[in-house]
C-alpha cells in the first residue's frame, strides 16, 4: 500500500508541471487571486457583484464592483478552489476506470466532457451574461452579499471535470503499476495520492495568481481585459486538447513515465515469488511462474489481434529500434525463428520505446522492416508490458513453455547458443524431431575487452562530459579541452542541449569522443549533414528521414582513440553506442 501511495504521489506532482496542466492553468491562476481582486464577498451570482469562473466581475459592472475591498477570508480562496478539484479529479478518475465501462460508455467520454466544460469556461470568460448561466447550478453555495467559504470549493468541483483530459495519459501511465481494474483499497489509495500529488503544484499556481493580484494594482485596473485574453487562452488550449496538442509536447519533453519507473524502482518490482528462479546467465530451464501478459497498443507482422502462442515454446524479445545492442541481437532471434517456427517457436517482439520518437507505430514498422523483422510485433508505447514485466533492458528474452510457463531469462546481447539450446530442449518435449543447431557459442559474452557504455547526450541521461560549462537546458558556446580521459566526451562551438538530443546553434558544431571498442553507432535524426574523423580518416554522410542508428566506426579488432563529430545546424543528436 506504502508503495502504490508513493508512486500515485510522486506521478501527482509529475503532471502538475507537465504540459497536461495548460488547460486549467489560466483559470487556476486567476481564480486564486480573485477573491482579493474585488468586493463581492462570496460565489454570488447576484449581478454587479457575482464571481465568474474567470476570477473577474459579472455582467453588470460599474465603479463600486470593481473597487478592490480587502477581505481577510480570501486568503483561503487558492486552497478552496485546489481542494474542490482534488475531489472532483479524485471522483472522476474512478468513474473513469469502472463506471464508464459498466455503462458501455466510449472511454473518451470524460475528456470530450471536459474539453465541452473548458469551452463553456472560456466562454463564460469572454461573455458575462453567460457566465452568469454557468454560475445558476452553484447560487445554493451562498446567498448575495454573505459570505458561506464555499465559492472557491465550488469552482474548483468545476474544473476538476476539465482536468480530466489532460490528465488521463499520465494517470494511465501511474495506474499501470498498481490497479486492480475494481474500485477497491487499493484503486482509491492510488487515485487519492495522485490527486495529493497534483495538487501541490496546482496550489502554487493558486497562490502566485492571488500574489498578483494584491502586488499588482493593473491587474485590478484591466480585469475585463485579463478575462478576455484568459478566456480566450482557454478556448485555444481546449482546441489544442482535440487536436492531441498536450501528446505533442509531452513528446518534446523527458519521457516523465520511464523516469518515474527508474525513481519507484525497487518498489515496482514485481521479481520476487517464482520469479526470482530464472536467474540472468542460466544455463538450464526453470520454472519461474507464469509469463506475464502483454498489453501493446498496436500489433504488427500478424493478421490478428494477438500473436498465437508456441505450440512448443514462446520467446518474448524486448527490443527498440535505435537500440544497437537490440539491432545487433535481433539477426539471431530472427534465425530462430525462422529456423523452429515450424517445430512450434513462437517469437513476439516487445517495441518498448528508449526515445520519445520511438513510440510511433509508423516508425517501429519501419525500423522492423529494416532489421528484416518478420516474427509478430507488440507496439508497447505506453511502456504496459514493460511494466508487466518488470523488465529493465534492451535488449531481453523471456522463454516460456507450451503451457505459458516462464523457463528462462536473459538480459543483453548474445546467449544464442544457450537460448537455441533450452528452445531445442522444449520443442524436443512435444516429440519433434529437430534440424542440427545453428549456434555453437554464445557470441559476446566471452568478450573481455573493455568498451565504452551507452553515452547519451541529452541533458536528462548525459554522463562523462569533460567540459567546465553548464550541460543543462539552454543555448551556449562550449569550448573543448585539451585533452579527454577515456569514454568522456567533449562539445566544441555553439550547441543547444535539449532532455533527449543536442543540435548545433551555428551552421555546424563540433563533438569529441575519447572510446574504446569495435564499433561505434550514433543515433541522430533531422536533416543535414554529419562528419566524423579518426586516425586521419573522414568520412561525411546526409542525414535524412526517421530518426534512426547510423554505424560511424566498424572495427574487427579492439581498439580505442579520438572520434571527432562534427554536426551541421538542422541535425540532433541523441547518443553513443559502443560494440
Amino acid at each position: 500500500m506504502t508503495t502504490l501511495v508513493l508512486i500515485g504521489f510522486l506521478g501527482g506532482l509529475i503532471t502538475g508541471i507537465s504540459p497536461c496542466i495548460l488547460p486549467v492553468l489560466p483559470v487556476i491562476f486567476l481564480a486564486g487571486g480573485a477573491a482579493s481582486a474585488r468586493p463581492s464577498p462570496s460565489f454570488a451570482v447576484a449581478p454587479g457583484t457575482g464571481i465568474s469562473l474567470g476570477g473577474t466581475p459579472g455582467a453588470q459592472e460599474d465603479h463600486r464592483a470593481t473597487r478592490p475591498v480587502p477581505r481577510a477570508p480570501s486568503k483561503w480562496r487558492p486552497y478552496q478552489v485546489v481542494a474542490g478539484l482534488v475531489l472532483s479529479f479524485t471522483a472522476f478518475t474512478l468513474l473513469g476506470s469502472t463506471l464508464l465501462t459498466a455503462l458501455h460508455l466510449p472511454q473518451d467520454f470524460i475528456r470530450w466532457a471536459g474539453v465541452v466544460l473548458l469551452v463553456l469556461i472560456g466562454v463564460g470568460m469572454i461573455v458575462p451574461r453567460f457566465m452568469h448561466v454557468l454560475e445558476k447550478p452553484f447560487a445554493a453555495f451562498s446567498k448575495a452579499g454573505k459570505h458561506t467559504g464555499t465559492n472557491g470549493f465550488g469552482l474548483g468541483i468545476v474544473l476538476g471535470a476539465a482536468y480530466v483530459p489532460c490528465a488521463g495519459p499520465v494517470l494511465a501511465a501511474v495506474s499501470v503499476a498498481g490497479s486492480t481494474g475494481r474500485i477497491g483499497v487499493d484503486t482509491v489509495a492510488l487515485a487519492l495520492s495522485f490527486a495529493a500529488g497534483t495538487a501541490i503544484p496546482l496550489l502554487v499556481f493558486a497562490l502566485a495568481g492571488r500574489r498578483l493580484t494584491e502586488r499588482v494594482s493593473a491587474f485590478s485596473r484591466h480585469q475585463r481585459r485579463v478575462r478576455i485574453a484568459a478566456g480566450a487562452t482557454v478556448l485555444a488550449l481546449a482546441a489544442g486538447i482535440v487536436t492531441d496538442l498536450p501528446a505533442v509536447l509531452q513528446r518534446a519533453l523527458p519521457d516523465y513515465t520511464s523516469g518515474l519507473q527508474r525513481s519507484a524502482d525497487p518498489g515496482l518490482s514485481r521479481g520476487g515469488g517464482q520469479r526470482s528462479a530464472c536467474v540472468d546467465g542460466a544455463t538450464t530451464l526453470a520454472d519461474c511462474g507464469a509469463l506475464p501478459s502483454l498489453k501493446p497498443t498496436a500489433w504488427l507482422n500478424t493478421d490478428g489481434e494477438a500473436a498465437p502462442q508456441g505450440s512448443g515454446a514462446t520467446l518474448v524479445d524486448f527490443w527498440a529500434y535505435s537500440c544497437i545492442n537490440c539491432q545487433r541481437s535481433i539477426p539471431g532471434i530472427e534465425k530462430l525463428y525462422e529456423a523452429y517456427r515450424p517445430y512450434g517457436l513462437q517469437v513476439i517482439g516487445v517495441h518498448s520505446p528508449e526515445y520519445a520518437f520511438e513510440k510511433e507505430t509508423a516508425n517501429v514498422q519501419s525500423g522492423g522492416d529494416k532489421l528484416g523483422i518478420t516474427y509478430p510485433i507488440a507496439v508497447d508505447s505506453d511502456l504496459e508490458t514493460w511494466t508487466n514485466f518488470d523488465n529493465h533492458y534492451w535488449p531481453a528474452q523471456y522463454l516460456a513453455d507450451a503451457h505459458g510457463q516462464l523457463r528462462y531469462t536473459h538480459f543483453g546481447e548474445g546467449g544464442e547458443a544457450t537460448l537455441e539450446s533450452l528452445i531445442r530442449q522444449l520443442l524436443a518435449d512435444q516429440g519433434n524431431a529437430l534440424p542440427d543447431p545453428l549456434f555453437t557459442n554464445d557470441g559476446v559474452k566471452g568478450v573481455a575487452f573493455h568498451r565504452t557504455p551507452e553515452t547519451y547526450l541529452g541533458h536528462e541521461r548525459a554522463a562523462r562530459f569533460a567540459g567546465t560549462e553548464a550541460y543543462s537546458a539552454g543555448t551556449r558556446d562550449y569550448a573543448a579541452p585539451a585533452s579527454l580521459g577515456a569514454d568522456r566526451f567533449a562539445l566544441q562551438g555553439r550547441w543547444t542541449i535539449g532532455a533527449q538530443s543536442i543540435s548545433p546553434a551555428d551552421d555546424e558544431a563540433e563533438l569529441r569522443l575519447m572510446w574504446r571498442g569495435r564499433r561505434v553507432d550514433l543515433v541522430v535524426s533531422g536533416e543535414g549533414d554529419l562528419t566524423w574523423e579518426m586516425d586521419g580518416q573522414t568520412h561525411t554522410q546526409h542525414v535524412s528521414g526517421t530518426p534512426n542508428s547510423m554505424t560511424l566506426v566498424n572495427g574487427d579488432t579492439d581498439t580505442s582513440g579520438l572520434l571527432t563529430v562534427t554536426a551541421s545546424k538542422g541535425l540532433a543528436l541523441y547518443s553513443f553506442t559502443f560494440g
